[in-house]
Formats: structure tokens, C-alpha cells, sequence
């Protein structure tokens, strides 16, 4: 890869700012960017001017009245007239087109697109140091949360060995709600969409796609290696049921969609799962649709980052602080500050990965069964931390409901356990696998 070169202060008197996009982000960063344009000049070091926002359609309806004449539809020749390219249009292409035409021309582009930069970021990284101008991202990871920059500059010195996020503000609500209310899913969910809070299709969020596309960005930083979120293991929260969160409840834990990036195995795993934490670990208590993230270090030891991770407004904050940082650069005439993947660690899969289970059997009520539970965890070299018997909460007295929680084991032998416990004749159901962090 080229090395980038200084690049000379731009005779320019005005920085010229296209702005792809006028969703609910995209018109609030119109909006602020028109409102508070003298601030936002005398924080870039020169005046600001919107010099357009590219739309697919000039007739849709937008959530902030902003001037129509400056909306267009040809994208290409709006990046070609701007010094600084705000890309908010979501999805892979044209975003990818564009955001490279910019680049290749010596622009520095800010982007929320996280669906891109989990697919493609390492492509548009090297293209924005090949051509010595910055690519960033900040609201692609956790809305308004600093979270991108402190990952890549902060803590550049240091070792990070896991990094744990709430990082979906709709799967957090939903679960915090049945947590708190005692609330079924699909109730949740409703609310949730009635709040605003879920889109109408709400599965990019429910099946935990969202959280991965953050998690494979932000494990790209932490570790020094290049991931996309082909890498990540997911699986949504459609299958927690309110009696999985009492019951969590009730051991001490809460359930939460937990992205998990941490080394193990001579590299990193990336996990996007409903987990288990205790009640006093600090993410248990992020609640309704915030966001956070917790990071262990080795010398900086444990941070956490909290705050809204989703809206308008708030993701609109931090797609300017990025905008201020590189129209600043361009001005000045400063290089941009390239990162090599140094480390390319690679991905460990979920079969080498150490974890824990819990896991709830509804068995017949008979003579032998617990022995012969624990005969199939013996056989797999899967040990028993907490083990629960109760009363079939369904009423029928020849039943029983058995809830486990493992200690660590890989989870190759914790998946055969479960489908050992499946084949044997007295289990009736195994009515809940969910993972637990920290169970011993």
C-alpha cells in the first residue's frame, strides 16, 4: 500500500459538502450543518456549505423541512463539485460506487453505513490511504456513542482481549421489557414498533444481523485484523421466551443480545447471541433502547461506553463530529492517519470457542432421570454449575422442568451434550439453550 503523502492547504475559501441521504439522520445532519453553519465554520477553521443532498426520490416526504433546491438525484456529479462526501444511504450499492469515486478523488468521506463497513471496509480503507484522505465512520457503531475513534487512536497502545456490546438499541428494548414487565415477545416487539423504536420489518434487528455488521467493525479495530460479518456466529432473540427471562431472573441473570469479540485460540472470536450476565455485571444495567460497550484491556483495564445508540439526532452527532475532524484536516492541509491491519489474527470458529450453557429440559417425573443427565454431561466432559428441578409449570404432575447452567467447555461438546440430552426417550423437550458469560 502507498504511503500517504502531506497534502497542501486548499486554496479554497469554503469547504463544499455533499451529503448522500435524507433519512431520519441524513436530515437532521442537513439540519444542523444549515442551522449552526457559522459554529460548525469556526470549529473547521473556514466556511461550510451544503452544496447539496443526493435523494432517490425528490417527492418523498422528509422527517425535517429542509430548501428543495437542494436536492438532487445525480449523486456522481454532487460528489464531483463537494471537497467532503457525507454518504447516509444504507445498503451496499450504489454506497460502495460512490463512496470509492470519492475517494479516488482525493475527498474525505463519512459514512453510518455499518452493512458496508462490515463488508467491504477493508476495500475502502485501503483506497482512502492510497489516496491520503481519512474514511470514517463513528456512526457506524453504537449511534451517538464514541466508540470508533477511542478503539482505533485511545487505546492503539494498548491489548485488548474482549470486547462485549449492546449494541442494537430494538433488541435491547424488547428484552429490557420482558425483563422489567414480564412481557411476551412478540408484545415487545409491538411496542417497540409503536415507539418507533423497530422498523416495520424489524428482522435485520431480531435476528441480531445489525449487531453483527457493528461487531465485525469494531473486532477489525480492536484486534489489528481485517473481519467482515461473515465471520461473525449469529442468532437473533426470536426464541427467548418470557419464561427464559423469569427464570434468568431468578438465577440472578438478565438476558441480553450480546456481541462478543474476544481472543481465544490463537485468534478472535465474534459472536452476536442472547446471553446471560449477572445482575451486577455493568451491562445488565442498560436499559430500553441504549447502547453500550465494554471493553477489557490489558493495561487500561475495564472501560464502558454508554449512551444512545440509535436516532436521528443522536447519530447525526456523530457523523458531524467526524465531518469536523477531517474538514479540519483539509484545511490545514494535513495528511490523514492510515491504519495497517497489522495483527491479522484470524477467526476462530464456534467449535473452539470455551463457554457456557444453560439449558432447560422438560423430562418425565421419574425414578433415574437426573442420574442418567448427568451420565450424558460425564460422557461429553461437560461439567454442572447449578442445576434446578421444579414442577412442570404447565400443570402436569408426570412432568418436571430442569434448568442447568454449565461451567465452561468448548462449544463443540456443549452442542452434542445438548443433542445427546435431545435423544434420550424421558426428555420430552428442550425448551431452552441460551449462553452465559461469567457462569463460573
Amino acid at each position: 500500500m502507498s504511503d500517504s503523502t502531506p497534502a497542501t492547504p486548499r486554496p479554497t475559501t469554503t469547504v463544499k459538502v455533499a451529503l448522500l441521504g435524507a433519512g431520519n439522520v441524513g436530515a437532521e445532519v442537513a439540519r444542523i450543518l444549515l442551522d449552526h453553519s457559522t459554529e460548525m465554520a469556526a470549529r473547521v477553521g473556514a466556511p461550510i456549505e451544503l452544496a447539496g443532498i443526493a435523494v432517490r426520490d425528490l417527492a418523498a416526504r422528509r422527517t425535517v423541512e429542509l430548501p428543495e433546491e437542494l436536492f438532487t438525484t445525480d449523486a456522481e456529479a454532487l460528489i464531483d463539485a463537494a471537497d467532503v462526501v457525507i454518504e447516509l444511504t444504507g445498503g451496499i450499492e450504489p454506497a460502495r460506487s460512490r463512496i470509492l469515486r470519492a475517494l479516488h478523488a482525493g475527498k474525505p468521506v463519512i459514512s453510518g453505513n455499518k452493512a458496508l463497513i462490515a463488508r467491504h471496509g477493508r476495500q475502502l480503507q485501503d483506497a482512502a490511504d492510497d489516496a491520503g484522505v481519512p474514511l470514517s465512520y463513528e456512526a457506524a457503531v453504537a449511534g451517538a456513542i464514541p466508540i470508533v475513534r477511542p478503539m482505533a487512536d485511545s487505546l492503539a497502545g494498548d491489548r485488548v482481549d474482549r470486547v462485549l456490546g449492546i449494541m442494537n438499541g430494538t433488541t435491547n428494548y424488547i428484552l429490557d421489557q420482558m425483563d422489567t414487565t414480564g412481557a411476551q415477545f412478540d408484545d415487545a416487539l409491538a411496542e417497540a414498533q409503536r415507539l418507533g423504536y423497530a422498523e416495520a420489518d424489524p428482522t435485520a434487528d431480531v435476528e441480531g444481523h445489525d449487531a453483527a455488521a457493528k461487531a465485525a467493525i469494531l473486532a477489525s479495530l480492536a484486534f489489528h485484523s481485517t473481519f467482515t460479518i461473515d465471520d461473525v456466529y449469529c442468532r437473533g432473540i426470536t426464541g427467548v421466551t418470557a419464561e427464559d427471562v423469569a427464570a434468568a431472573a431468578e438465577a440472578g441473570y438478565v438476558i441480553k443480545l450480546l456481541a462478543v469479540c474476544e481472543r481465544c485460540a490463537g485468534g478472535v472470536n465474534l459472536r452476536v447471541t442472547p446471553t446471560m450476565i449477572p445482575r451486577e455485571h455493568p451491562l445488565a444495567g442498560v436499559h430500553g433502547a441504549y447502547n453500550a460497550v465494554f471493553v477489557e484491556a490489558a493495561n487500561a483495564g475495564s472501560l464502558m461506553f454508554y449512551g444512545a445508540g440509535a436516532g436521528g439526532a443522536p447519530t447525526a452527532s456523530a457523523v458531524l463530529g467526524d465531518f469536523v475532524s477531517a474538514a479540519r484536516r483539509l484545511v490545514l492541509g494535513a495528511p490523514a492517519q492510515g491504519a495497517e491491519p497489522h495483527a491479522q489474527l484470524p477467526a476462530v470458529p464456534m467449535d473452539d470457542v470455551r463457554t457456557s450453557f444453560s439449558i432447560t429440559l422438560t423430562v418425565q417425573d421419574r425414578l433415574g432421570v437426573l442420574a442418567r443427565i448427568a451420565q450424558v454431561f460425564a460422557d461429553h466432559g461437560v461439567s454442572i454449575y447449578t442445576m434446578q428441578q421444579k414442577d412442570d409449570p404447565h400443570g402436569t404432575a408426570q412432568r418436571s422442568e430442569i434448568r442447568l447452567v454449565t461451567h465452561r467447555g468448548t462449544n463443540k461438546d456443549l452442542t452434542a451434550t445438548v443433542e445427546a440430552l435431545r435423544e434420550l426417550p424421558f426428555v420430552e423437550d428442550v425448551t431452552g439453550v441460551i449462553r452465559v458469560e461469567h457462569a463460573d
